[in-house]
């Protein structure tokens, strides 16, 4: 098992940036994958961007060059850098992790409870 605690998120600007942490309870270096997602109000949870266990990161279009993934396997702990924030960024930001756990491919996944960005016009 694994608990994944969100941080940083809260009321910004337009423009402006922030920096979001997913702090995990077990070594990160044993996930295959980690990602943010997020979910506006009414909406579906939607994918932001991964980084794989090689550091690996890909990125939905709406926040490509504007968000950075990346993570920080000494402190178990993943980070989004969110700059030039747009109104529309505005959601519950949520950690997700997989972890293989046989050689046939299942996986267990892990999420965190979410931290709230607000971005003002």
């Amino acid at each position: 098992q694994a608990q994944l605690v969100e941080s940083g998120g809260g009321l910004v600007q337009a423009g402006g940036s922030l920096r979001l942490s997913c702090e995990s309870s077990r070594s990160i270096g044993r996930f295959d994958t980690m990602a943010w997602y997020r979910q506006a109000p009414g909406k579906q949870r939607d994918l932001v961007a991964t980084i794989r266990s090689g550091g690996v990161a890909n990125y939905a279009d709406s926040v490509k060059d504007r968000f950075t993934i990346s993570k920080d396997n000494a402190k178990n702990t993943m980070y989004l850098q969110m700059n030039s924030l747009k109104p529309e960024d505005t959601a519950v930001y949520y950690c997700h992790a997989r972890a293989v756990v046989n050689v046939e491919g299942a996986s267990v996944d892990f999420w965190g409870q979410g931290t709230q960005v607000t971005v003002s016009s």
